[in-house]
């Protein structure tokens, strides 16, 4: 009698599922991803208890028919591939055959489908049809998951909290609603709305359906294309941002993945611009070639590979650098002002979804020319041809660029020893003294790491240094770059160094401190050394030494030089950890801090 035998098929479908299926969000995916490939232009995801208790996905796609609808159920069975040619140029979001089969394993399926004849009513659970029969004729699919994982209770057990779930949930449609603006998304949980797109094919309207009209102004249009690459889509000023990773979404022909690599490149194009921990907004929609890319590595379709994928990699860190290169990023404090409540007709006006539930004050309206964000609200609001355009006209939700991207300011003061006061017409700036001369040290120190000159000077007494064994020999390896820029080293016995000269460009007094900085800088980069990281964090190094402390009184002339310096800056906005160097208020805001909006100022 042989050992080997073929599985039963809900057993296989069963082990399938816990690849395919680990969690609501994972059902949600596949069955949202079937409604997209079938051309729906409305979806609606409708849980009830986070999903555990029921998920009920309803389209308007092309619906199925009576066989199809039988074999949608089978394993293996798909209308989205047909020779092993196709697994190569995949263009659909699904094509692997496995997710319906896998999702009715564990839970209990009532699917009605038509594609605009006779409809079709099925009823499954545990992967065994129960019902069959005819249903209603509408054109679409209406599917609904109930009690997920009811016959797997070591799955059900470790399931996460609802909240949880719900939070995974809203986070997928989230991105997918992004990647198809062009297709009305409505998520609700226990009958609550959660978002409600409109379809009109506007990223803008659907960024501000997910994070509001706050972060939508400052956001940045971004375009670049290439050979075999285009990317498009919007960044996030590098004031906004946050504690997750989670907010760069990258999308890849309409398709949601996740690649560490990518998104390393996008927070690393953000480098000096924001804090280190914290990371930016980002939709980028990447289209390319699909015979380019692999997304067969695991049934959740999320995992890709690319071919050229440095040639993509190099494309997205010069396109964000270059736009942030351009810009005046100094943050721009508003002044929030108590809320009124919104009348009932700009309420009728719900449908559009870039609707403010925060109103436009009159007062703001007779300022406008003060407010810098006031025409983007105009455009987002009120400019239908905006609206209704399918291709989203980039608005560049800035001050105009000018050629100094630092305004001609004038110090006028200095507050607890640390904030600068300036002015000019426009308003008031506040620069953190400390913060604007660490930027001038940096870009000073990585322009003297990144072009040594022969300039060195000889130490009266030659600093020694005692090392591991393994830091020695790793040390060594490094003697030539250490030479390059200035450094004379030799051996001093075992496991030992010595240094007798070093560059004139070390900060002065700190010159021994600096040196054991730049060793450690080194022995910390062994593993990824490169000469750009290395200078790249001597530099930071380097520049926090000589910075003027917190508590420091300085001069106006002293303040004025600089001000100068830091204009000269290629980036004046953020010292080399990401903190803001100046932050602005408009003399608009400053009036509303004392109550003097639509008063006359000169009064």
């Amino acid at each position: 009698m042989t050992k080997i035998h073929v599985m039963d098929e809900i057993l296989a479908n069963k082990i399938a599922a816990g690849e395919v299926v680990e969690r609501c969000s994972s059902v949600v995916k596949e069955l949202v991803e079937n409604s997209i490939d079938a051309g729906a232009t409305e979806i609606k995801v409708e849980l009830k208890e986070a999903g555990t208790k029921e998920i009920k996905v309803i389209d308007n796609g092309f619906g199925m028919n009576k066989e199809d609808a039988l074999l949608a159920f089978q394993r293996h069975a798909t209308s989205k591939l047909i020779d092993e040619d196709d697994l190569y140029r995949i263009d659909t979001l699904g094509f692997r055959g496995e997710a319906l089969p896998s999702i009715a394993s564990v839970s209990k399926v009532i699917l009605d489908t038509s594609t605009g004849d006779v409809g079709t009513h099925l009823k499954m659970e545990g992967g065994h049809i129960v019902e069959k029969r005819s249903g209603e004729a509408r054109k679409g699919t209406s599917i609904a998951i109930c009690d997920l994982f009811y016959n797997t209770p070591a799955r059900l057990k470790h399931m996460r909290s609802l909240y949880a779930e719900l939070a995974n949930i809203t986070d997928y449609i989230n991105k997918i609603a992004l990647s198809y603006p062009e297709i009305k998304f409505i998520l609700s949980n226990n009958d609550n709305v959660l978002l409600n797109t409109d379809g009109s094919g506007n990223v803008l309207k659907t960024l501000k359906s997910i994070y509001g009209l706050d972060v939508v102004k400052r956001m940045i249009p971004v375009q670049m294309e290439r050979e075999d690459y285009s990317v498009h889509g919007y960044i996030s000023l590098p004031e906004v941002h946050r504690s997750s990773r989670n907010h760069m979404i990258t999308l890849v022909n309409g398709r949601v993945v996740r690649n560490m690599d990518l998104n390393r490149t996008i927070n690393d194009s953000y480098h000096s611009f924001k804090p280190d921990n914290r990371y930016p907004i980002v939709v980028l929609n990447i289209l390319v070639d699909p015979s380019l890319i692999d997304v067969n590595i695991h049934p959740t379709k999320m995992d890709i590979k690319f071919s050229k994928f440095d040639v993509l990699k190099e494309m997205i860190e010069q396109m964000i650098k270059e736009v942030l290169h351009k810009k005046t990023l100094i943050p721009h404090i508003e002044v929030e002002t108590p809320q009124e409540k919104p009348k009932e007709k700009v309420e009728e006006k719900y449908e559009r979804p870039l609707y403010v539930e925060q109103q436009l004050f009159v007062e703001r309206e007779v300022h406008e020319e003060e407010n810098p964000y006031a025409h983007v609200e105009k455009e987002i609001l009120v400019n239908d041809d905006l609206v209704e355009k399918k291709e989203v006209d980039y608005i560049t939700p800035i001050v105009e660029e000018k050629k100094d991207r630092l305004p001609e300011i004038y110090p006028v003061g200095l507050v607890h020893g640390t904030y600068i006061i300036c002015q000019n017409e426009d308003g008031m700036y506040m620069i953190d003294q400390h913060a604007a001369k660490e930027r001038i040290n940096y870009e000073y120190y990585k322009k003297k790491l990144g072009h040594p000159n022969e300039a060195v000077t000889s130490m009266l007494f030659p600093l020694t240094m005692e090392c591991s064994n393994s830091e020695f020999i790793l040390l060594k390896q490094h003697f030539d770059t250490l030479t390059t820029l200035g450094f004379k080293i030799e051996e001093f016995g075992v496991n030992s160094i010595i240094v007798k000269e070093h560059p004139t460009w070390l900060p002065k007094g700190y010159e021994e401190q600096a040196i054991r900085k730049i060793i450690e800088v080194i022995l910390s980069c062994d593993k990824n050394f490169s000469i750009e990281k290395f200078n790249e964090k001597a530099a930071t190094m380097l520049s926090c030494k000589m910075a003027i402390k917190a508590n420091t009184k300085i001069t106006l002339e002293e303040m004025e030089h600089l001000i100068n310096d830091l204009r000269a800056c290629d980036n004046p906005f953020n010292c080399p950890h990401g903190r803001p160097t100046l932050i602005y208020y408009t003399t608009y805001d400053l009036e509303k801090l004392f109550k003097r909006s639509g008063f006359d100022t000169k009064a």
